[in-house]
């Protein structure tokens, strides 16, 4: 059986190109590299506990509310969309799109900012760089090596989809300035080069503005669903106001369920058609010829026009405002940083507590390494299986406030 081929862009990833695994491997019959990656990240334990870590967490019941995996599902959904329509690889799109959250913790940014402060002695705790371990390390499936063994271009866009880590001269990119960069992702460069200080392929670039997309979109979604603010109340923001008189215009006096879809289902065209143009413009200036010219463009190919960028600027104001930080939300905030802190001292102090084989490594470290075992350990849970750890083990339960 031949695998399909699709005329490409000449500055698109070729899977055939690619610059291979760190563990080689025969060519499958039926997939192409990307394709093989995709499936990896799907079937991953990683992946299958996204479905029970939060997004935004909020203190109301419901089963409407996105969780880290249908969160994903929607990017992975624009990724492709922006990947046809560039003529770029699909496959490398929607696996960049559907790995880029696995190294989240559980409980969302609470969870994550907590984590990072437990881990502040010992290199600190950054997502990006918890999807490299999981992908290369963390995931015991195989029976040839430790994690998925996925191509070069994939790692690359799972580490790099925001950008460069590095400058040309080997010092952190600005972003990285103040946190550093992980010890374990230069360790691993050090073996399998992801090229640093480089940019991503455009077809990751393509993941990293589907994920600004998505979360801007179903945030709005989730807020007016659990009556976090109202559809009147976005009037104050210039993007969403103007769509909101659309939608007045083109369907006076709507139902407030249909009112919300079309809303958001137009924050996603808009953004989505306002990357078309300003890619294509970036991309009618640089005149790339191959992937290698989009590495070393210097700048992103795949963008927000400055407009459109300015517009979300706003719209991120106004959700921190007034969802990630509404009092219904700063309660389980509080809790949830509570667990994760609780649950990390403990099993700083009890390794013995965790399951196997994560009691046996932590105890053989040394206080660095039980720490960074403890924080894997940590990060891998999902929030049903954090509370219920902090019920079993913590004094008082770790409940909330």
């Amino acid at each position: 059986m031949s695998i399909p081929t699709f005329a490409l862009a000449p500055f698109a990833q070729d899977w055939r190109a690619s610059r291979g695994r760190l563990f080689a491997e025969p060519p499958s019959p039926t997939r192409g590299n990307f394709q093989r990656d995709r499936d990896r990240i799907i079937h991953s334990t990683a992946f299958r506990r996204l479905a029970h870590k939060t997004q935004v967490f909020i203190t109301l019941e419901g089963d409407h509310f996105r969780t880290r995996l249908t969160h994903t599902m929607e990017v992975a959904q624009i990724a492709r969309a922006l990947a046809r329509g560039l003529r770029l690889d699909e496959d490398l799109a929607e696996a960049t799109a559907l790995g880029h959250d696995l190294g989240h913790a559980c409980f969302g940014h609470a969870g994550e900012e907590v984590l990072d402060d437990c881990m502040k002695p010992y290199g600190g705790f950054d997502h990006n760089a918890q999807t490299l371990r999981i992908v290369t390390k963390l995931e015991r499936r195989y029976a040839e090596w430790d994690g998925l063994n996925l191509c070069a271009e994939t790692l690359e866009g799972l580490v790099k989809h925001n950008g460069p880590l590095l400058r040309p001269d080997g010092a952190p990119a600005p972003r990285y300035e103040k946190a550093g960069i992980s010890r374990y992702l230069l360790e691993f460069n050090g073996a399998f080069d992801m090229r640093l200080t480089e940019h991503a392929s455009a077809e990751a670039q393509c993941a990293a503005l589907a994920d600004d997309i998505a979360y801007n979109a179903h945030d709005i979604d989730d807020g007016l669903r659990a009556n976090l603010f109202a559809p009147d109340d976005l009037r104050d923001v210039p993007f969403t106001r103007a769509l909101l008189e659309e939608i007045d215009a083109r369907h006076p006096g709507l139902e407030p369920q249909r009112l919300i879809h079309e809303l958001t289902r137009r924050v996603i065209t808009r953004l989505v058609e306002d990357v078309f143009a300003e890619s294509a413009a970036r991309l009618d200036a640089l005149k790339p010829v191959s992937p290698r010219a989009i590495a070393l463009a210097g700048a992103p190919v795949i963008a927000f026009s400055a407009e459109k960028w300015a517009d979300l600027k706003i719209l991120r104001e106004f959700l921190f405002t007034r969802m990630y930080r509404h009092s219904a939300v700063l309660p389980v905030w509080r809790h949830a940083q509570k667990v994760v802190g609780g649950l990390f001292a403990h099993f700083r102090a009890e390794p013995g507590d965790m399951s196997e084989p994560w009691a046996s490594q932590a105890r053989a470290r040394d206080e660095a390494g039980r720490a960074r075992i403890v924080a894997d350990y940590i990060a891998g849970m999902t929030d049903v299986y954090a509370v219920g750890q902090a019920r079993r083990l913590l004094k008082g339960g770790a409940g909330p406030d």
